[in-house]
């Protein structure tokens, strides 16, 4: 694969759940157009294989629990001897459960909140140490359009991704000093692994189908780009106009 332009070239970063689905998309794309990537992930075996493909010399698998704030202390440092620097940190990992604040068990609510919120908490401050030295620094927090609008039978990861766009929110504005910016991404339906068995009302959809990764890829770049060097605090949704009203009320 070749580009014109190497829009994040000498850029490094971290991709967590960036083995498989809409990670290994955005660890592809931004090794694509220059960068230096870390797969961080709990799957060694996906991760390593990604690695291969992409190329030793611009990839790295390292094994990461998002809800281990010493794990990601180990993946920073080793980021940094590995490639001796961090510019982007993509906070993709997370996990979907279902269920109302009467239905969902504790147990899961726990889980999802380790892993799609704190497990973004976590990152965010093991890796600022590192993003202050690069003096351009980009934050990305893959969220979703259930962080910006209820939904239904979705109490722990509706809570957890709104949670992330709140994070987002206030630490763009307490890391901009240190020219750090912090953006949240909000995905509609996307085609994965993840989201395979859902039963999903793609009839609320303008476009009458689900996004492919490439596609929230392509906006990942952009963020991680100093191209969006403007773009602060910014809560960007992307699902094909599924929140943009009630496409499936017709009254004429």
């Amino acid at each position: 694969m070749t580009h014109l332009r190497k829009q994040v070239e000498g850029k490094v970063a971290i991709i967590t759940g960036g083995a498989s689905g809409m990670g290994a998309s955005h660890a592809r794309v931004l090794a694509a157009y220059g960068a230096k990537v870390v797969i961080a992930d709990v799957n060694e075996t996906q991760g390593k294989a990604l690695a291969a493909e992409i190329g030793e010399e611009n990839a790295l698998y390292l094994p990461l629990d998002v809800t281990r704030l010493n794990n990601w202390e180990q993946v920073i440092e080793q980021t940094l001897e590995q490639f001796g620097k961090l510019d982007v940190l993509v906070n993709n990992a997370g996990i979907f459960t279902s269920g109302s604040v009467e239905e969902a068990t504790v147990e899961d609510w726990d889980r999802t909140i380790a892993i799609d919120l704190n497990g973004v908490f976590y990152g965010m401050k093991a890796a600022i140490p590192a993003l202050k030295e690069s003096k351009s620094g980009s934050i990305i927090n893959i969220s979703s359009i259930a962080g910006i609008t209820g939904f239904k039978n979705r109490a722990a990861y509706s809570a957890a991704k709104w949670g992330v766009q709140g994070l987002t929110k206030t630490s763009a504005m307490d890391l901009g000093k240190y020219n750090i910016r912090v953006n949240s991404i909000h995905p509609g339906s996307v085609e994965t692994p993840l989201t395979a068995g859902l039963n999903r009302g793609l009839g609320q959809i303008p476009f009458g189908r689900a996004a492919q990764v490439e596609e929230i890829s392509s906006l990942v770049l952009y963020l991680a780009s100093d191209e969006s060097a403007f773009i602060n605090g910014s809560a960007i949704v992307i699902d094909g106009g599924e929140t943009a009203g009630n496409n499936l009320r017709d009254d004429q």
